[in-house]
């Protein structure tokens, strides 16, 4: 039972102390991709600390938990684990942790089906807006040109992915901005940043009074726009990505006062333009090989019992 109570403490220290050390690092916009990374490890470590305390908790409490779990285990392992010494907190952890795990995937389900319907009722907007043609054969354009007096330029997933452009930005966008614009938003679809989006925003959703989850989700939104930013200002240059960003958004007032929904825009601007140079590749190594071992720690702490029987 103190193997369960332990990784349980775990991913509630985990959820309490590290999005704190995320917060106050000096390295997250300079280097958003590995800022990334160390989220996803943190979200990770929390969900299979919470994880295995659930299958431990489980085995503690029900013999035919236990039975499955532990069916290949030298009788030595199983005594080391005290799994007979059952308390009352046993089956209520199980209950609530297996409780919590299906809740997460429900909300991950519900998202991934909101987002394709989004995405489906954007393609049939696209379609009433940019009819095929007579004999034109549908599907096999990558861009397509809307008339809109509003600039705006946005990435559409799905099995054929189109990149979609009003005429507005067209004409606001001058020489490389718009290439700048076209490597923004095919840099999210590479590293299929929509994926992130939906895990976080299942778990903030899904339990919203948790912290950690919400500065999961407020994290990645910031941090996927600023690793596309760095895409495209790696290929065109950090002013003319900034210059861009600019043009297309001027007219919705969000470089005025007041705190619009694009009001990460001024502070993505203000970056590009005043940057700090990027890490050394020896330190982004440490940082990201580090972020990688904070989820091997649960697994540590679960199987220690049988490191010290077999040891």
């Amino acid at each position: 039972m103190w193997v369960s109570l332990a990784l349980f403490l775990l991913g509630v220290l985990t959820a309490l102390v590290a999005p704190r050390l995320l917060a106050r690092a000096d390295w997250v916009e300079r280097e958003p991709v590995v800022a990334l990374w160390a989220w996803q490890c943190t979200v990770a470590t929390v969900l299979l600390s919470f994880a295995l305390s659930m299958t431990l908790s489980a085995s503690t409490a029900w013999q035919a938990v236990r039975g499955q779990v532990f069916a290949p285990a030298p009788r030595a392992v199983v005594d080391a684990y005290e799994l007979t010494t059952t308390g009352p907190w046993s089956a209520v952890l199980a209950v609530v942790l297996a409780a919590g795990g299906l809740w997460s995937g429900a909300m991950l389900g519900r998202e991934v089906g909101r987002a394709r319907a989004r995405r489906r009722q954007r393609r049939n907007e696209l379609l009433v807006r940019a009819p095929l043609l007579p004999g034109e054969q549908g599907g096999g354009e990558r861009l397509v040109v809307l008339e809109g007096e509003r600039a705006d330029v946005w990435w559409m997933a799905g099995p054929t992915p189109r990149l979609v452009i009003t005429t507005a930005a067209l004409q606001r966008l001058k020489g490389r901005q718009l290439d700048a614009v076209l490597a923004h938003e095919q840099g999210h679809a590479r590293a299929r940043h929509d994926w992130l989006l939906h895990c976080s925003t299942a778990l903030a959703t899904g339990f919203p009074g948790i912290p950690v989850f919400t500065a999961f989700r407020e994290e990645m939104h910031r941090l996927v726009e600023l690793a596309a930013d760095d895409v495209a200002s790696r290929r065109f240059g950090r002013l003319t990505v900034a210059l861009a960003l600019v043009e297309l958004n001027e007219d919705r007032g969000v470089f005025g006062p007041g705190h619009p929904p694009e009001a990460d825009l001024p502070q993505r601007v203000n970056r590009l333009l005043t940057a700090a140079p990027r890490l050394t590749a020896g330190h982004r190594l440490r940082l990201t090989a580090a972020a990688s071992l904070v989820p091997v720690v649960p697994v540590l702490v679960a199987f220690a019992p049988v490191l010290r029987t077999l040891g």
